[in-house]
């Protein structure tokens, strides 16, 4: 019966240990603790971020779909990746004709 208890213990100890973590991992994600320049800067960063999105998705709207590499409809999942999809979109998606 012992060892039953130790293990219970033990457990009860881990299951503490990894709530612990979690309420660390969520107070890490809180931006309250940084200046107010960070938070401007993190405020742009978003707004160019949201544009760039915007612009591939204005481009792929309006592009002939024989100057697209792939499918149209491809490119929509691919564009919502942050950063990468529309830089992939606009560097490989699209034929240049040079």
């Amino acid at each position: 019966m012992t060892k039953t208890s130790d293990r219970l213990v033990e457990g009860a100890k881990t299951v503490t240990k990894i709530a612990g973590a979690a309420k660390a991992a969520e107070a890490a994600k809180s931006v309250t603790h940084l200046s107010v320049p960070a938070k401007a800067g993190l405020g742009i960063l978003g707004i160019v971020q949201v544009a760039f999105a915007f612009l591939a998705f204005w481009d792929l709207a309006w592009r002939d779909e024989d100057d697209v590499r792939g499918p149209k409809p491809a490119w929509i999942p691919a564009i919502l990746v942050n950063w990468i999809g529309p830089a992939a979109y606009f560097l490989v998606g699209i034929r240049h004709r040079r």
